[in-house]
């Protein structure tokens, strides 16, 4: 698809959009693995001044549902493995029309919106007009709806182009591998490299050699990727097979990469290798490391982007800490979100008069460069996916023979974090059961890989759960070897 035909589908989509009534402000969800047509989709509802709210392909029935009910969407977009999913989540909120791509008997064709002779309508737009609503679990809690105005998406890739130097360029190709549903994948590499004239080449799930055979075929320049994906082109022997000289840079994101893993990757594609940070609050970035090999800073996420400020505050008392000493990261700009969807609550608890508390933990230089070291939050990170483990412990308590559970991370070599469940039993409890049941509930990747069983739950006075107690007693210096980029001894 050239960028002329891109701007086509999108005014096509926006006009047959329109003729079914779909107006500003209405909702449009997406619930579709990367493919071509989702920049189209995604831009089509903004043109009109719609909100997209992108859903996790391999989400539930459950999972879609609550989702589709908390923002309202009208209109829903999948493709035919997830048709019958689709219509039944419709079926349960205020969906009126699921257009699908592909053949299915479900739903509406998705050409079938683009079949229409009049123009898109003559529709204002404003900066502060919400734009999207990908779905976060913050520093704590259940997923939230996101409010990210055209503003804060708009402002970010101004921001990360006024870093990125040298620019890219027409010879520039970009894989498409991160989901588009999360917003890394949906502004740092769909919206802000078709921004930038870069070719994008989508690709629907990872698996190693298919990912291999990609690069090489098409000869990519730029991957904007996660660790575990780093460190699988770090040390997979298969990656030997395949010719990635035009690779010339690889940025990592979502979560820590070890330095140690950034070198080895660097050296053995020889291309240059750089973080960045940020968290879907902030549309998504917030620091970024220069496209320059002489301002690359193993182990930091880099400086703040241009219009950005960030603090690093004492955790127990709020007070502002000198460069060097470890708190929590607090940042401020014009990509920064509106607040969550539906929920003032949370919005209050997520600022700091107008700071956003990322709740990670990091260390600022005297230069400026970030590096993270920790999270405040209770977030676990599985390949870059946020799971909630508020959600998890939810469905746990379902369970007959759970008296009281807690969910935490657990560092994997492989995936960066595991989610691990302690659960009281109430009698006689099968672990694997228990497992095999919350499976049934969440997407592959929130599924609870161990479970232990002990006699209490930690807690606080007030009846918080103490998840850093039953880290320290039961997770750290227990398994080091399954750390991120550590010799695997097992």
């Amino acid at each position: 698809m050239t960028f002329a035909e891109l701007r086509t589908r999108v005014d096509a989509l926006a006009a047959g959009l329109s003729t079914r009534g779909f107006e500003h402000g209405d909702v449009f969800a997406i619930y579709a693995p990367n493919l071509p047509e989702y920049p189209v989709a995604f831009h089509g509802v903004t043109a009109l001044g719609g909100v997209v709210t992108t859903v996790n392909p391999l989400s539930t029935v459950e999972e879609l549902t609550r989702q589709l009910d908390d923002t309202g969407a009208t209109c829903l977009l999948t493709v035919p493995p997830f048709a019958d999913k689709a219509a039944e989540a419709a079926d349960a909120t205020a969906i009126e029309e699921v257009f699908v791509l592909g053949e299915s008997e479900i739903g509406t064709p998705f050409p079938a919106l683009f079949d229409t002779e009049v123009d898109p309508p003559d529709v204002v737009v404003e900066p502060d007009d919400l734009a999207v609503l990908p779905y976060s679990s913050g520093t704590t809690g259940l997923p939230k709806g996101v409010e990210l105005t055209h503003r804060n998406l708009v402002a970010n890739l101004c921001q990360m182009s006024g870093v990125e130097l040298p620019e890219f360029d027409a010879h520039d190709v970009s894989i498409g591998v991160l989901p588009f549903y999360h917003i890394y994948g949906m502004n740092v590499v769909m919206n802000w490299h078709i921004r930038e004239g870069v070719t994008v080449v989508t690709v629907p799930n990872f698996e190693l050699e298919p990912f291999l055979e990609t690069l090489e075929e098409h000869s990519v320049t730029v991957a904007y990727l996660v660790p575990p994906i780093v460190l699988r082109l770090a040390q997979e022997p298969v990656v030997e097979e395949y010719d990635l000289s035009a690779l010339s840079l690889i940025g990592s994101g979502a979560a820590p990469l070890p330095e140690e893993v950034a070198t080895a990757c660097a050296s053995r594609l020889d291309c240059l290798v750089k973080q960045g940070y940020g968290l879907t609050e902030a549309s998504p970035t917030t620091h970024f490391t220069p496209r320059d090999p002489d301002r690359v800073r193993r182990g930091t996420v880099g400086p703040p982007l241009p219009n950005t400020e960030c603090r690093v505050i004492d955790v127990e008392t709020g007070e502002d800490l000198e460069p060097g000493e470890e708190g929590e990261i607090l940042v401020r700009g014009p990509q920064v979100m509106r607040g969550y969807h539906n929920r003032p609550d949370a919005t209050a608890n997520a600022f700091e008069d107008d700071w956003l508390r990322t709740g990670d933990l990091g260390v600022v230089d005297e230069d400026g460069y970030l590096r993270v070291v920790d999270r405040v939050k209770e977030l676990i990170k599985y390949k870059g996916h946020q799971i909630a483990p508020a959600e998890l412990e939810g469905l746990l308590m379902e369970e007959p023979a759970v008296a009281d559970a807690a969910v935490v991370p657990k560092p994997d070599r492989e995936t960066g974090e595991i989610p691990k469940a302690f659960v009281v039993p109430d009698g006689d409890i099968d672990t694997d059961a228990v497992k095999s049941s919350v499976a049934e509930h969440v997407a592959p990747q929130k599924k609870i890989r161990e479970i232990e069983t002990i006699d209490e739950i930690p807690k606080s006075p007030s009846g918080k759960i103490l998840r850093r107690v039953l880290i320290e007693e039961h997770v750290e210096g227990k398994d080091d070897s399954a750390r991120l980029g550590e010799p695997d001894t097992r």
